[in-house]
Formats: structure tokens, C-alpha cells, sequence
């Protein structure tokens, strides 16, 4: 693996880039003639660090470190969440910008590859600190972001308000409205019917898709959910609403299992309120419980790096959909792969947030909004085409979903930047 195209990372430590430029290397032979331009998917377009002050409540003045990261933009502007985190580094928000640029291609929306993020626990700051922190870095990271250059969107501890926020601050900045800056914006300031449920919905409609070339049925199916927050959550409701069972859980207090399936309306209602899981009726299990727990579909919706050697191999699971960026490494694919578990990547299974951002960005543009009907029906069209494709791909070339995801991924992103060619 080639590790100078990352200079301003420590090459000892890449993280989640690391991963990335491994899955990279390992779609590489697949590529033919687009081989000669595989290092443009090494190298991230452009990467801006900024310092984030602002005066606390008690009238100190603290420092964030903030991050936004244009990995590629040869199919379109940047797209990309902005997470709030205590463990977002430069590593993390490279790989993920990367991820974008497959997950943009791969379900074929006009998008390239962003994203961004703080290191901060938000939990620790007030409503108006939060908002003097969110309208700080949008001013800092300005120069990278518009309608038609890069388009934010929530990701891991931001919402609605934070795009507000974002949006009203780069508006203020312009000195004129355009909602088109962000995506995942309240419905009353050009937000998308149907956005907050998209990321989920699309990990449904992608595993009721495997499962059925599985030649089976989701009804009575056994589901392991890591993370209950958006993502997570939200799948959870939808799997039980087409007949499945949740029986294992985890978040950052713990796992339960339940083998009769856990009320799931019941289980969302507790965690809104607690935040947690912790206190909701089940029986406790380890960590490492829940990832051997019986099931036969495990939904990884949390952060990356979960699935990893040391516990692949107890994962009864025979379908994983992932719902999070990058939560198996490479090494724990090798495993799951000898094991004979299919894997549905997060490039496509996750890609259902970006797809309704697009259409939220499309009818930011034509002020004209469509009914949430319209846009899951649009959406699971999408998810569909792109999964039979990408099966298609596996079977032609006999490799891992995963492998196939990103040859088409690839392949639509080099074609369009050998087209382009270079410039002077």
C-alpha cells in the first residue's frame, strides 16, 4: 500500500484511511485501462484544518479543532455530513470524504466526495454554545462550501438545527438566501420530506434485497442492531414493521438481547428520553456477547472499525448490512468472506441519506417540493437498480459485493476524470 499520498497523516497511524486506501488497492486490478488514473482516488482533492473559538457561557474562551475535506469533485460538488465528535480526526474525515466519492457514484447522483467534522463532545456544551461553535466553523470553512461547490448534511451528533444554523450563517455571509447550502435542513427552511428516515430506509430496502436472493423472507427474520441513534433506530422500526424480530442491541451503554424481539416502539420511546439504552427491559450481555449473538441479519450502525478480527468469526449472522461508514476492516472482510457472510457494503446500504439529499438539493433549486410518497417511491428505485447492478457486477467478476461496489464506484468516478483530463 502506498503511503506518501497521505503526507499530512501520520504514515504509522492512517486509521480509517488506512482501510480505505486497502479497499482502494484491492479493486485496483479490476479497473483495466482506468488503472493509469487510480492514484486521483489517493490523493483527497483538498483538506482545510481550522481552529473554532468561541466564549463559553461562563465567559472562557475555548478552541475546537474543525476539519472539512474534498476528497473528489469530477462527477459533481462536494457531498458530505459534518459530525460532532471526541474522536473526529483528519484521518477519520479523509476516509469518509473518500467513502462519499464511491457512494455518490455508486447509486449515480451529480455528486463527488466531502465531508467534515469538530473534535468536541457536544454533550458538554449548552444550546448556545453549540450554536456559536456551528456558526464559527461555517464561517471558517466558508471558502470550501455553496450550493454548487460543497453541500453539508448531518451526520454523528448533528441535526436539523445545526443545518439551520449552518445554512442561516453562510446566507448571512453571501448576503442573500440560497437553501440549496445544505441538506437535512427543516422542512420550513427547504428541507426534504422523507430526509431524516432516508438513510435508514435504504439499509431496509437493501437488505430486504439480499435476503430475498437469500431465498428468504424478512418476516419473523432474527435482526442485531449496533447504535440506535438515526440510523439505527429508525431501521429498527422498519424491520419490525415488515414482521422481523430486533433481539440484540447495543449502543454505548451496554447490549441487551431479547430472543422474542424486543418492542421496539417501546425501546425508541425509552432511548429518546434516556439516550441510551441502559434501563430498557432485556437481559445484559457483553460486548462480545452481542456480536455472537444468534441472528440472521446484523446491521453495524454505530461508527467504523467495529468489526474487526477479534470478533468476526463468532458473528452468526449470515447477512450484514452495513448501516455505518466503514465498520468492518479489511481483515475482518477476509474472515466473514472464508465464513461464507454476505456483506452489503456501506457505500451502497447507507447510500439512501444521500440519495434524498439530492432530491432535497434538486427541489431546493426548482422550489418545488414533492410529497414523501414521491420520494421513498423515487428512493427505493434508486436503492433497487443500484443493488441488482452491483450484484451483477459480483457475479460477472466473482468477487465480494463489497469488491463490486467500489468497480462501479471507481469506474464512474475515473471515467469522468479521464474525460475531464487535466488542466492547463
Amino acid at each position: 500500500m502506498s503511503h506518501e499520498i497521505a503526507s499530512y497523516l501520520d504514515p504509522k497511524n492512517l486509521g480509517a484511511w488506512g482501510t480505505y486506501l486497502e479497499q482502494i488497492d484491492r479493486v485496483t486490478p479490476y479497473l483495466g485501462p482506468l488503472t493509469r488514473w487510480v492514484e486521483t482516488l489517493k490523493r483527497p482533492k483538498r483538506s482545510l484544518i481550522v481552529d473554532v473559538p468561541i466564549e463559553l457561557d461562563n465567559g472562557t474562551i475555548a478552541h475546537f479543532e474543525g476539519y472539512r475535506v474534498h476528497h473528489n469533485l469530477s462527477r459533481g460538488p462536494g457531498k458530505g455530513g459534518i459530525r460532532f465528535h471526541p474522536d473526529v480526526t483528519l484521518s477519520e474525515v479523509t476516509a469518509l470524504s473518500a467513502w462519499m466519492s464511491i457512494k455518490t457514484a455508486v447509486v449515480n447522483v451529480p455528486f463527488g466526495g466531502a465531508k467534515g467534522g469538530i473534535r468536541v463532545d457536544p454533550k458538554k456544551l449548552s444550546q448556545s454554545e453549540l450554536e456559536r461553535m456551528t456558526r464559527r466553523f461555517t464561517s471558517e470553512i466558508n471558502m470550501m462550501i455553496g450550493p454548487q461547490k460543497d453541500i453539508p448534511a448531518p451526520d454523528v451528533n448533528t441535526n436539523e438545527q445545526i443545518m439551520a444554523w449552518m445554512m442561516d450563517t453562510y446566507c448571512v455571509n453571501q448576503g442573500y438566501t440560497t437553501s440549496g447550502v445544505v441538506t437535512g435542513k427543516p422542512i420550513s427552511l427547504g428541507g426534504s420530506l422523507g430526509r431524516r428516515d432516508a438513510t435508514s430506509r435504504g439499509v431496509f430496502v437493501v437488505a430486504r434485497e439480499a435476503y430475498g436472493q437469500m431465498n428468504r423472507e424478512l418476516s419473523g427474520a432474527r435482526i442485531a442492531i449496533q447504535g440506535l441513534g438515526n440510523v439505527g433506530g429508525h431501521a429498527a422500526r422498519l424491520f419490525a414493521q415488515a414482521g422481523a424480530k430486533v433481539v440484540a442491541i447495543q449502543d454505548h451503554s451496554g447490549a441487551l438481547y431479547n430472543p422474542n424481539g424486543f418492542d421496539v416502539d417501546a425501546l425508541l420511546d425509552h432511548v429518546s428520553l434516556a439516550r441510551e439504552i441502559n434501563g430498557f427491559p432485556g437481559e445484559s450481555i457483553t460486548s462480545q456477547q452481542f456480536w455472537s449473538s444468534p441472528c440472521d441479519i446484523l446491521i453495524p450502525a454505530a461508527l467504523e472499525s467495529q468489526i474487526t478480527p477479534a470478533n468476526a468469526s463468532s458473528i452468526q449472522a449470515k447477512l450484514i448490512v452495513e448501516g455505518a461508514n466503514g465498520p468492518t476492516t479489511p481483515e475482518a472482510d477476509d474472515i466473514l468472506r472464508d465464513m461464507n457472510v454476505t456483506v452489503v457494503p456501506d457505500v451502497i446500504a447507507n447510500a439512501g441519506g444521500v440519495t434524498v439529499s439530492y432530491f432535497e438539493w434538486v427541489q431546493d433549486f426548482s422550489s418545488f417540493f414533492w410529497t414523501e410518497e414521491e420520494i421513498n417511491h423515487r428512493l427505493d428505485i434508486l436503492m433497487v437498480d443500484a443493488f441488482k447492478g452491483i450484484c451483477d457486477v459480483a457475479k460477472k467478476h466473482d468477487v465480494s459485493l463489497r469488491t463490486a461496489t467500489f468497480i462501479v464506484g471507481c469506474e464512474r468516478i475515473l471515467k469522468a476524470r479521464q474525460m475531464r483530463g487535466l488542466y492547463p
